[in-house]
């Protein structure tokens, strides 16, 4: 009962007009940057970010959202028509999607992606309803000492999760800490790592470092590849509207997506690209003909869809209620409401319940608002796709450029964006992941910060992070997570090489 108060006032707040249409503009972007390839909900969230700063943070927090989800949304439409994936968690979706498509059925392939969608994230948001206040509550027990535990195990899940080696995420998750100790030392007042550089002494700016780790690096990415728009399904989209037997074969797909999708969206590091995944793989394992899976079978549009935009939703619990980020999306809302003078954790739901209540029924909302924006647009997207990338790739530079700039008015800030342009650039050619970079940046002050207050806690002691339950049980979970990893590296089969002949 008290829960439906609190979504009553939520609801309040989200249909103030001005509100509807932040969250009107929010998934309006997001489907648009679901369906363009190359892009991204991330790099889209980096750039419209240093907008979201003259508007309050309710207002900020829903467009931001509405962008997310709204990407999953449209993601699926070019993985269906072009057999390109708008954004990663789609990938899947162009398994059966694309086959669909070339066989007539684009509009129920379509039709049951936004569906499915749309039921996901529905159930997403109740599940966020129930499940983040009890969370939040378990979480103000929390002290420094857990919660430093507590960065450590989200850190090392995002590394562990996030598909590539471990190492080099591990590796990037160092980097991150490193360039989030660059400033001002908290306690002493000290600058570290500035070289005299007085523009950075408060730090380096989250907005330059997403910009051009995610923004600029995609640009560069992407003009090396020729994306191609020719084998776009030509002739007229119909039948939108899924028959009853799709429904049928859709209906546990679609439930089963939605549960698993919201179960890994909730940990760190799992997110929307792992349930796709996994969706995919329960649903062909559970299927009666599997061998149609890969040839147009429709579970495999529905499961994946339904299990990403349910992942994508669950993602709010661990930010909203602990504070961590469950991925590089959520580290980049955690910094732009931590900008807004706002630190997510248990007490949010206290302080600011306009803001958390406010967030979860927009997320309702925008949920319809997709479902109605998608089915009808469906033609304006295609035509949108066969925009040439020469005229796309240049506005995106401007606008990275004039948001890095007009945050501080400072060329450092641009300067900042352009280098780390050319190391995401880098990374991405050497196969390593920003998301575990990004997210230790964001969380550094906060892990440096709890780690100096344990220790005065326990008078230099490191014990108090074992002696205390809840730290102890986030340490040894993420101790057996990294030895396991290790083992399971070692215990791969190694070739031996063998030696050199004498006539070699």
């Amino acid at each position: 009962m008290e829960a439906f108060q609190h979504l009553m006032l939520g609801f309040g707040i989200c249909f103030q007009p001005i509100n509807l249409l932040v969250c009107f503009i929010g998934v309006l972007v997001g489907t648009l940057v679901g369906v363009l390839p190359g892009i991204g909900p991330v790099a889209a969230i980096s750039l419209v970010l240093p907008a979201t700063f003259k508007i309050t943070p309710v207002q900020s927090l829903i467009m931001l959202a509405g962008i997310y989800y709204g990407a999953m949304y449209g993601g699926s439409t070019t993985s269906i028509l072009v057999n390109v994936p708008g954004e990663a968690a789609s990938v899947v979706t162009c398994l059966d999607g694309y086959q669909m498509a070339r066989q007539g059925r684009a509009g129920p392939a379509l039709g049951i992606a936004a569906f499915g969608s749309f039921i996901a994230g529905t159930f997403g948001v109740i599940g966020l309803v129930f499940l983040a206040p009890p969370l939040a509550e378990i979480a103000l027990k929390f002290g420094p000492p857990e919660y430093f535990s507590l960065v450590i195990l989200g850190v090392t899940l995002v590394s562990y999760l996030g598909g590539g080696s471990l190492i080099k995420d591990l590796m990037m998750a160092t980097v991150g800490l490193l360039l989030a100790s660059i400033g001002t030392d908290i306690m002493t007042g000290a600058q570290r790592f500035t070289f005299g550089v007085i523009e950075i002494a408060e730090g380096l700016g989250l907005v330059p470092v997403v910009m051009g780790l995610f923004g600029i690096s995609e640009v560069l990415v992407n003009i090396e590849q020729e994306l191609k728009t020719s084998s776009i399904v030509e002739g007229k989209i119909k039948n939108l509207l899924p028959n009853l037997k799709d429904w049928r074969d859709s209906k546990w797909p679609i439930i089963r997506g939605s549960i698993l999708g919201f179960f890994i969206g909730i940990l760190p590091g799992g997110g929307a690209l792992i349930s796709s995944f996994a969706s995919y793989a329960i649903e062909k394992k559970v299927s009666k003909h599997p061998e149609k899976f890969g040839k147009g079978a429709i579970e495999g549009v529905a499961g994946p869809e339904s299990a990403n935009n349910s992942a994508a939703q669950a993602a709010f619990i661990p930010l909203l209620t602990l504070g961590i980020p469950a991925n590089a999306v959520m580290a980049i809302l955690l910094g732009a409401l931590m900008i807004h003078g706002i630190t997510p954790g248990p007490l949010l739901m206290e302080k600011y319940p306009d803001l958390f209540w406010g967030t979860i029924a927009s997320m309702y909302v925008g949920n319809g608002m997709l479902l109605i924006l998608n089915l009808p647009l469906i033609g304006i997207w295609v035509q949108i796709l066969k925009v040439p990338y020469p005229i796309l790739f240049p506005l995106i530079l401007l606008f990275c450029l004039i948001g890095s700039y007009s945050i501080n008015n400072m060329v450092m800030d641009v300067l900042v964006m352009v280098v780390f342009g050319l190391v995401g650039y880098l990374m991405k050619k050497t196969n390593f992941s920003g998301a575990p970079l990004i997210l230790a940046f964001v969380l550094g002050p906060m892990l440096e910060d709890n780690l100096r207050r344990s220790l005065i806690m326990s008078y230099g002691h490191f014990n108090i992070f074992y002696t205390r339950p809840i730290s102890a049980i986030f340490i040894i979970t993420a101790l057996i997570i990294l030895v396991s990893s290790i083992i399971k590296i070692k215990g791969r089969k190694v070739i031996p090489i063998p030696p050199k002949s004498e006539d070699d």
